[in-house]
């Protein structure tokens, strides 16, 4: 199975990783677990962070590319397919445009995405998988 984990869940994995559930933390220290991070996600936590959103005690954005590679997270680039065939996420459960990103990343790569956000599993029609 491959993972890809919601922006939320990278940041606690990484700062705060007692907010992970078990099952999830089970999954992260499975060395044959396949554990993927958006390059989407890097572009979110950037963004926020410069617009003072997010307050991070432990890491700065550009800290997080290395973190991820010492994790053995993979990292997950968008691909110019994904991007432009974006349009076809037709199902409109919430307007951030991250994860909306995230959402069509696991269904054109049939990962599973690993988050808390409930928002996400109305996605759960459209074929995306949702693991906490």
């Amino acid at each position: 199975m491959s993972y890809l984990l919601d922006t939320h869940a990278l940041i606690w994995a990484l700062t705060e990783p007692e907010k992970l559930s078990r099952k999830v933390r089970t999954v992260l220290e499975d060395p044959l677990s396949s554990v993927g991070v958006s390059a989407i996600s890097f572009w979110e936590i950037s963004i926020k962070y410069a617009l003072g959103k997010l307050e991070l005690e432990t890491l700065v954005p550009q800290d997080f590319h290395q973190a991820c590679r010492e994790m053995r997270f993979d990292i997950v680039e968008l691909s110019a397919e994904e991007a432009s065939t974006y349009h076809l996420l037709t199902a409109t459960h919430h307007k951030d445009p991250f994860d909306r990103m995230l959402v069509w990343q696991c269904l054109s790569n049939n990962h599973i995405l690993i988050s808390q956000d409930e928002d996400m599993k109305k996605y759960i029609s459209e074929g995306l998988k949702v693991y906490w």
